[in-house]
């Protein structure tokens, strides 16, 4: 775990501004360009776990990179480079501050609301009669409030506009933008014997225009399923095989933290975080089907502003 890397402190030319997120450092330079370091950090009911996973930003910040590629004919997204195994380097943009939420299938946060007799979410009605992990007639959007810290929380498509949160015309467009996304995002891994179960999309605005922004359909942001044995486990009433980070929440409810007031993040040993670790490597290879390579992490921060301090100087030129 000690070469983990779960807090960064650059100086980048230009630098004008950090901000340290759950999981990603954001350097401003110059309000112009943000390097978004994926670190090693893990969060869970929105609290951050006090131990790294080994590789987890890598993982990440390839996964979503390959993916906003992969949508790039879709909407224009904020990527400019990926100069670090670890980093993104793009356009600074004025996020919208919701998260646009999408489900096709009724599962984590939508089921427990679901099981606790709620038929809407966010303002979206749940047909009667369903069950755990079963497809919804057509997938829904569920937003929340981006919130700076805490929790993030529910919201409907009418109070977001209402509040002035976000316009209707752009949000009718987000709305668009974001069916758009996961419907490609459900072809890719369909190709690959997976579902994408369910995911969520930040977007933001740079010179009028609506930008993707942040990191997509990474096992941090999404849920898949295993495609193979998924209607014989539903009608049998089975857990779903998925990939995605819930192995960690579950792992953490087994274990008494829900990140409710009072209760403690059992205690991660250096096996449970390299298990973590290979699932993540796991999950890389069987979302992109290629081998995952892992990068040098004998000094991963140094790595990194080498990296990074090269391509700020080459970009200027």
């Amino acid at each position: 775990m000690k070469n983990a890397l779960t807090r960064t402190d650059f100086n980048f030319e230009g630098q004008k501004g950090v901000y340290h997120g759950k999981v990603r450092d954001v350097y401003n330079i110059n309000d112009e360009l943000l390097v978004m370091v994926a670190s090693d950090r893990i969060s869970a009911f929105d609290v951050i776990l006090p131990e790294g996973i080994p590789y987890k930003g890598q993982v990440l910040n390839q996964i979503a990179s390959k993916f906003l590629d992969a949508t790039a004919d879709i909407i224009p997204n904020w990527k400019i480079a990926t100069p670090d195994p670890m980093v993104t380097l793009g356009i600074k943009c004025v996020p919208f501050k919701v998260e646009m939420v999408v489900r096709g299938y009724l599962t984590g946060h939508a089921w427990r609301e679901y099981k606790a007799g709620k038929r809407t979410i966010c303002g979206v009605a749940m047909p009667d009669g369903m069950v755990e992990n079963q497809k919804f007639p057509t997938p829904i959007i569920t937003p929340t409030t981006k919130a700076d810290a805490g929790h993030d929380e529910d919201i409907s498509r009418e109070e977001i506009i209402a509040q002035g949160i976000v316009g209707k015309e752009d949000y009718e467009q987000l709305e668009k933008f974001t069916l758009a996304l996961f419907a490609r995002g459900g072809e890719m891994a369909a190709e690959k014997g997976l579902i994408l179960v369910d995911t969520k999309y930040e977007f933001g605005k740079a010179n009028g225009q609506i930008i993707l922004m942040d990191e997509i359909h990474t096992p941090d942001s999404s849920r898949y399923f295993y495609a193979e044995g998924y209607e014989e486990r539903l009608k049998n009433g089975e857990d779903q095989k998925q990939l995605s980070k819930e192995f960690v929440r579950q792992w953490l409810i087994e274990n008494g933290f829900q990140g409710k007031e009072g209760q403690k993040v059992p205690f991660m040993s250096e096996e449970y975080c390299n298990s973590v670790s290979e699932r993540y490597i796991e999950l890389y290879e069987n979302i992109l089907g290629e081998k995952f390579v892992k990068a040098d992490i004998n000094d991963v921060a140094a790595r990194i502003e080498k990296n990074v301090s090269e391509y700020l100087a080459s970009y200027k030129k």
